[in-house]
C-alpha cells in the first residue's frame, strides 16, 4: 500500500493545487474526484482498464463517459478530463482512490477541519456529539464533523478516531489497559 500512496501523492498535490487557485475549485475536484474513485471501483470498470486491448484514450474516454453520465456533463470541466486523460497515459487509473483520499487530506488540512469518527457501544445525542466536537476541537485547533457509528461490541464507552489522533474510551480497551497493567 505504501507504494500506491507514493505513487499516489503527486497527482493528489497535482489536483489539489491546481483546484485551490480556482473559484469553488476544492469542492468541485473533491465531488470529481470521489465519482471518479466509485467508477474506477467498479469491477466492470477494473476489467476494462486492465485490458491491453484498450488504448489508454479508449480507457480515458470509457471512464470519463460513466463521470460524466453520473455527474452531468458541464461538470466535468476540461481540466479534469485533462487529468483523467493524464492517468489513463500513465497507467494510473487503479490509484484513484488514494489519489482522492489523499486530496481530501490535504483538503481537509487546507480548511482547517478533521472528520472524527466515534465508534460507541450506544447512540449519541446531539449534546454528546456536540461536546466531543467541542473537546476534539480544543485539542486538535481544527473544526470537527463527527460521525457515530454504533458498535455494541464495545460493550461501553467509544473509540474516537480523527486522522492519527486514537483515543480509546471503550470499556473493552480499558480492560485490556488493566490486565496489561496486571501482567507487569
Amino acid at each position: 500500500m505504501a507504494e500506491t500512496t507514493t505513487v499516489a501523492r503527486p497527482y493528489a498535490r497535482a489536483a489539489f493545487e491546481h483546484a485551490k487557485g480556482k473559484k469553488s475549485g476544492l469542492k468541485k475536484w473533491s465531488e470529481l474526484l470521489t465519482v471518479l474513485a466509485t467508477v474506477v471501483h467498479d469491477t466492470a470498470m477494473q476489467a476494462a482498464i486492465s485490458s491491453p486491448a484498450l488504448s489508454f484514450e479508449d480507457k480515458a474516454g470509457l471512464v470519463l463517459d460513466v463521470c460524466r453520465a453520473t455527474v452531468g456533463d458541464k461538470a466535468v470541466s476540461e481540466d479534469f478530463v485533462n487529468f483523467v486523460r493524464l492517468l489513463a497515459e500513465n497507467r494510473r487509473l487503479e490509484t484513484v482512490t488514494e489519489i482522492a483520499a489523499l486530496y481530501e487530506m490535504l483538503k481537509a488540512e487546507a480548511e482547517k477541519s478533521i472528520k472524527a469518527e466515534v465508534r460507541s457501544a450506544f447512540e449519541l445525542d446531539d449534546a454528546q456529539k456536540a461536546k466531543i466536537a467541542e473537546a476534539l476541537k480544543q485539542r486538535l485547533q481544527r473544526d470537527v464533523d463527527v460521525d457515530v457509528v454504533v458498535d455494541e461490541s464495545l460493550l461501553g464507552g467509544a473509540i474516537i478516531r480523527a486522522g492519527d489522533v486514537v483515543i480509546d474510551g471503550s470499556a473493552r480497551g480499558q480492560l485490556a489497559k488493566f490486565a496489561t497493567a496486571l501482567r507487569q
